[in-house]
């Protein structure tokens, strides 16, 4: 009786999945991989114009690979998440690059400050993305994205007095990780998560290529009509804030490995999670990592999970007490909200309702 019934709900969320993306003229294609082996399930589906084991750019949920690869070089002892980001960084690029009310921090961010967003550092993309989708042909790199947001913009608070979600955060880590490791970021990526943990279909976006040379090309992505592919100079804005390209399959060893520790000690995992700010109602951050707890009447004790989202509509979460791992994408940055919000609501509160 219960495995009927636990098949019944799987074949729910696959409906669920797939009636989202065919009612939703916006949606081209999207993606979701459920797995648990305490419930015995490895769901893994695509719809629209996407191939089952296709890669699709993840977004921001690439800031979990970059917060877990600083905290491997944490554990390599070459750096603390309490050092200065001017021991690392080139002078030119940190003069003057946290100036608030007239007073000068930039000597007073730590790394601990760019991992959990409470740096008070502005944030370069969505201005960037505006000029790049005005002129196709607009190319930046990711020095250039810092220092033209240094330039324009001003920063919300003194650092450790706040929380402000921004990418110019880790385009400052992934070249701290360059500086450290001698290599692109892109490489230090590939050597450090990709190879050892055997991630063969995936990359980063414009930056590098698959290790399994027979890996499909990327899935489309969209921003309104426009597909993002076609703009090559997206990847400066991106980087080290989430330029991961991957399979589901290739996301759930990452996850898998994160949360058996194979990639970091359980002790740097528990930092990773503990050393946070408040992102929003029932949200924390933490270490490039999204909390989500229970919010009496809101946010059910169900729906605590903790991983990351992305703007188009990508999630990448792992639910504790029911040892499941939920991953996917509707490529599309209209789902920025309604990608999580979907997770939760339509896969999250179904898995619950599964017997053991």
């Amino acid at each position: 009786m219960f495995v009927q019934q636990n098949e019944k709900i799987i074949r729910s969320i696959e409906h669920s999945f797939r009636k989202q993306v065919q009612k939703d003229k916006n949606l081209k294609s999207a993606c979701l991989l459920v797995h648990s082996e305490k419930k015995g399930i490895h769901l893994n589906i695509a719809e629209g114009a996407m191939e089952l084991n296709q890669p699709a750019y993840m977004a921001s949920v690439g800031k979990i690979f970059t917060s877990v690869l600083i905290s491997i070089l944490y554990e390599n002892n070459q750096l603390t998440f309490e050092d200065r980001i001017t021991n690392y960084l080139d002078q030119e690029l940190v003069n003057k690059l946290h100036v608030y009310k007239g007073k000068d921090y930039s000597n007073d961010i730590q790394i601990k400050h760019l991992l959990n967003q409470t740096s008070g550092l502005y944030d370069h993309f969505r201005p960037l993305l505006k000029q790049l989708l005005d002129n196709p042909s607009f190319t930046i790199s990711p020095e250039e994205a810092i220092t033209w947001a240094k330039t324009y913009q001003k920063p919300h608070f003194p650092p450790g007095n706040g929380f402000k979600y921004t990418d110019t955060n880790y385009h400052l880590l992934g070249l701290i990780i360059e500086k450290i490791t001698a290599m692109p970021f892109h490489e230090a990526i590939e050597q450090y998560i990709f190879h050892p943990i055997g991630m063969m279909n995936s990359s980063i976006l414009n930056y590098s290529e698959p290790l399994d040379k027979n890996t499909q090309p990327l899935a489309d992505f969209y921003f309104g009509k426009k597909n993002i592919l076609n703009y090559k100079g997206y990847a400066g804005l991106d980087y080290a804030g989430g330029g991961i390209v991957s399979t589901r399959e290739d996301m759930l060893k990452f996850m898998q490995a994160l949360v058996t520790c194979q990639l970091i000690e359980k002790k740097t995992l528990v930092k990773m999670m503990n050393d946070k700010a408040k992102y929003g109602l029932g949200i924390e951050y933490g270490y490039g990592i999204m909390q989500f707890k229970t919010v009496p009447l809101l946010m059910p004790k169900a729906f605590n999970v903790w991983g990351h989202a992305g703007a188009t509509g990508a999630y990448l979460f792992y639910h504790p007490k029911m040892d499941t791992y939920v991953i996917g994408t509707f490529n599309d940055f209209s789902y920025e909200r309604k990608g999580v919000r979907f997770m939760l609501i339509n896969v999250i509160r179904q898995l619950v309702k599964l017997k053991d």
